[in-house]
């Protein structure tokens, strides 16, 4: 059985968007089956039946999540990812104090829940970057395959 993850998102100009696609196509290449969802089309509980987990936000204000993850971060209060490999993307402005903040407040519920977060959060400026965000979904997919052999 191979392994499977789910991206789930928030956008606002699309660059997220964009950037979980990137990483989503990075992942396929290496075998892993991929959904990828807006964060409206989810339910907390639907990361309870991936094998891995990204979570992708834009940064908003002084570096804090957009209004339409609040919900679902709130809800996820309740999981239990002890399980589950994971990290954390986003669209951010360097120009900000706090650059990325939300990729930060993510990968910390993410490590809170007990998830095993395997990268460090992708932080990419303004418009996404082809390669580095496939090579992303490259590496995030390596972990995760190694973390099932290892099972």
């Amino acid at each position: 059985m191979s392994a499977t993850c789910l991206i789930v998102y928030a956008s606002m100009t699309g660059n997220t968007e964009e950037i979980a696609n990137l990483v989503g196509e990075g992942i396929e290449q290496s075998q892993v089956t991929v959904e990828i969802k807006d964060i409206l089309e989810v339910d907390v509980t639907d990361l309870l039946d991936y094998d891995g987990i990204l979570l992708g936000a834009y940064t908003w204000g002084d570096g804090e999540l957009p209004d339409e993850f609040l919900d679902f971060y709130d809800e996820m209060e309740s999981l239990n990812l002890e399980s589950k490999v994971a990290a954390a993307i986003g669209s951010c402005d360097s120009s900000y104090e706090h650059r990325g903040g939300a990729v930060d407040i993510l990968s910390e519920k993410l490590l809170e829940l007990g998830a095993d977060v395997v990268l460090n959060g992708l932080k990419i400026d303004y418009a996404p970057k082809g390669p580095e965000c496939i090579q992303y979904g490259q590496s995030f997919a390596g972990k995760l395959v190694k973390v099932g052999e290892l099972v």
